[in-house]
């Protein structure tokens, strides 16, 4: 039997989590390159409403905050959700299990 290494402490993982979110989406994706195709959900709107979330989860983590695993699990769900969204728009995103 293999032991099991220990999970991270919860800022550790929300740190890891934005990390994560910031080097698979295209944040840096111009607008024209954004709003190219057809699409079924505005890009923009998404793109800048997710670096709205990770950019105040790392103040709020800077200042001291400590996240619960409810707000840990919220901003991943987002992530996915957003990622998926860019996915199905065209936008060359990482895959999730990259």
């Amino acid at each position: 039997m293999s032991a099991q290494q220990p999970k991270p402490p919860v800022a550790k993982a929300m740190r890891e989590l934005i990390a994560q979110a910031r080097s698979a989406i295209p944040f840096d994706t111009p607008e024209a390159q954004l709003c190219a195709d057809e699409c079924r959900s505005c890009s923009v709107k998404l793109l800048e409403f997710l670096a709205a979330e990770l950019d105040d989860w790392e103040a709020r983590l800077d200042a001291g905050e400590t996240p619960g695993l409810a707000e840990l699990s919220r901003l991943a769900r987002t992530a996915r959700k957003v990622h998926r969204a860019l996915e199905k728009n065209g936008l060359p995103v990482l895959k999730e299990s990259d």
